[in-house]
């Protein structure tokens, strides 16, 4: 048995939620019904016929059809996959998936057998997961339309623009011992010693040493501090006077001196899809709440945390409509 089976397993009371989900975007025809289904059973869609050609489907459970689309969509909601279409029949993990929803059909057509779906508990959890469920396709057309690529790119433009640019320099330096080591070191670099090999021959950091001595690009917070004052103090081409850290003594050359260059889009893109993410679902709930009042009328603070006006009607016996995004409700 898999993990999603023993998952499902669990959970069985909730497999038919299936009813909504299977199938929703292929045709289906309700009028007819498997033999030996009762007119009570019309609502629920995954035993109604589907018209699917032949290499849709996967398998054939009773007289109701699972199909590869059911499949793929069932790996995506799980998290298995994040392209459905590059699930393919032939893969393991089709194959396991396919052997859960299998599963879960045999549990829900037995739960019809027995009229589970007539009891007053399953109605409201079946009614509770079509509100969820039509919800979320709500929720990922209102992502669907925030979420465009021309709105990422305008993101980008404007936090680029916005967005501080840090001086950094780009140095390399030679690290010795004492300092009539670093004096003559610069010495025979004010000779005319090139400084990549003379970083080669004498300097005592190993990680640099091999590469000319070069330290790449820093800023003035990326670096040791004494480091830094030296290296931001020197102009770009210029080799610094001999100074101690607490490492030894230094020489260094500025090679370079530049902005920090952005971020490109595609480093930053999975923060602004998170953010116009975010924001197209807060504007959406924003206008229902102001189409549809709400009354919240259980679960309210304790009157001793509410503010109170004088009034007729003590302050806890007023239901007030909940407050819209932004506004903390007293």
């Amino acid at each position: 048995m898999t993990v999603n089976q023993a998952r499902r397993l669990l959970v069985a009371a909730a497999v038919i939620t299936t009813a909504f989900t299977s199938g929703c975007s292929l045709q289906e025809t309700e009028e007819s019904q498997p033999r030996g289904m009762s007119a009570s059973q019309s609502g629920l869609r995954f035993i109604a016929e589907r018209d699917v050609s032949q290499d849709q489907v996967a398998a054939r459970v009773g007289e109701t059809l699972i199909t590869v689309e059911d499949v793929r969509r069932e790996a995506v909601s799980l998290g298995l996959v994040d392209t459905p279409q590059a699930l393919l029949p032939t893969d393991q993990l089709f194959r396991e998936t396919l052997s859960d929803l299998i599963d879960q059909r045999l549990l829900a057509l037995e739960a019809v057998a027995r009229d589970v779906q007539d009891e007053e508990v399953a109605r409201q959890r079946l009614a509770a997961a079509e509100e969820r469920i039509l919800g979320n396709i709500l929720v990922e057309s209102a992502i669907a339309s925030a979420v465009t690529e021309d709105a990422v790119e305008q993101v980008y433009e404007e936090q680029s623009r916005l967005a501080p640019r840090t001086e950094e320099i780009r140095a390399r330096h030679i690290l010795v011992e004492t300092r009539e080591e670093a004096d003559e070191v610069a010495r025979l670099l004010a000779e005319g010693s090139d400084f990549g090999q003379l970083a080669a021959q004498v300097s005592r950091d190993l990680a640099t040493r091999f590469s000319g001595g070069d330290l790449g690009y820093f800023t003035r917070t990326g670096i040791l501090p004494g480091f830094a004052q030296v290296a931001f103090s020197t102009d770009e081409g210029a080799v610094s006077a001999p100074f101690e850290t607490e490492y030894g003594w230094h020489v260094l050359q500025v090679m370079d001196r530049r902005l920090q260059p952005r971020e490109s889009l595609e480093a930053v893109r999975p923060n602004i899809v998170r953010f116009l993410t975010l924001q197209g679902i807060d504007d959406l709930l924003e206008v229902l709440r102001e189409r549809y009042p709400v009354t919240r009328v259980a679960g309210r603070a304790p009157s001793a945390l509410r503010t109170t006006e004088p009034s007729a009607v003590p302050a806890e016996d007023i239901d007030t409509p909940e407050e819209a995004p932004g506004q903390d409700a007293p």
